[in-house]
């Protein structure tokens, strides 16, 4: 398969260059005392409630981090993602869900979820499964918990997710890992810190405890053009960048050689409505200009692929 490219190899270099720029002069929103503590006595420096990140701190975590994925599923298929190929998992919390029955949309529910993880464990094009629903019949605090507790005993493959929020979720997260194998080798978490450039304590909290633990990592942010993100592709892929060397800075202090799944969720906003849209094809550019980003760095990449805007369904 001939392999798209947005950007020349100089734009990949200007982007990178310019996060490192954005993370040692802007720096990142964090103020979680033991993260400070950890990046401080690293060389990164303390401004209030920011933390400036040398290049060169940058450039040496992200030479650590692991480049080779492997997550083993529950009927032992192991899936190893950075090996070359193209790998396929479905939308992760999606909230709502179209009902064939009534031709309605609906809020989804947890036999929503155990359905679709079943289907999709039946699709032979998808590699690994992502708890597909957030459930709206169980309360918010459990909402990804209960993604990943449904979705472990209806899926013989390897799960990547669920999206967690805290050191707690984290944790509860691996105990239901162990009951199909040691955590770090059958399933991967992600964190998404609040852009643009805000680091969370609770984020902060979760992204350490999930390095502790050799959890393969997902850094995930999910700026939007022209919200929470600059207008132009190449400015929003530079603040995404920004945010995800973060990550992976943080987390490669707590755990050298973690293994990383560069993970990128750049949107666009809608100017009319002020909505995220997904189906134009500014969200296929900035995710092939997220993959060459990515590899830049010799590191797996998950970006969105197809979608739509569209509000009824067709053939």
């Amino acid at each position: 398969m001939r392999e798209f490219r947005v950007m020349t190899e100089s734009d990949v270099e200007a982007v990178h260059s310019s996060s490192l720029r954005v993370l040692a002069e802007t720096g990142v929103i964090l103020t979680h005392p033991k993260a400070r503590e950890i990046l401080s006595a690293a060389g990164a420096t303390v401004e209030n409630d920011r933390v400036l990140l040398p290049p060169a701190l940058v450039e040496e975590q992200i030479a650590k981090a692991t480049s080779k994925v492997c997550i083993r599923g529950r009927g032992g298929s192991t899936k190893t993602l950075g090996d070359q190929s193209l790998h396929w998992h479905n939308l992760g919390g999606a909230r709502d869900i179209y009902d064939s029955a009534s031709g309605t949309r609906r809020k989804a529910m947890l036999k929503d979820l155990q359905d679709c993880t079943r289907l999709l464990d039946a699709l032979e094009g998808v590699t690994t499964i992502t708890p597909f629903f957030t459930p709206q019949d169980v309360p918010g605090h459990l909402m990804s918990l209960a993604m990943y507790r449904h979705a472990i005993p209806n899926t013989t493959k390897p799960l990547q997710g669920p999206g967690v929020q805290t050191a707690q979720e984290v944790q509860y997260a691996i105990r239901m890992a162990s009951v199909i194998g040691p955590p770090s080798e059958v399933f991967s978490l992600s964190v998404s810190p609040v852009s643009p450039l805000n680091f969370t304590d609770d984020c902060a909290a979760a992204i350490m405890e999930v390095a502790r633990n050799g959890i393969p990592f997902g850094p995930l942010p999910c700026p939007t053009a022209g919200t929470t993100a600059p207008f132009s592709i190449a400015g929003a892929v530079t603040q995404q960048n920004s945010e995800i060397l973060a990550a992976i800075v943080l987390a490669q202090l707590v755990h050298p050689g973690l293994p990383i799944i560069y993970c990128g969720r750049l949107a666009m906003m809608e100017p009319r409505t002020g909505i995220s849209v997904w189906g134009g094809v500014e969200l296929g550019l900035a995710s092939a200009a997220t993959v060459q980003i990515g590899h830049r760095y010799g590191l797996p990449v998950n970006v969105y692929g197809f979608s739509t805007n569209a509000h009824t369904l067709d053939i």
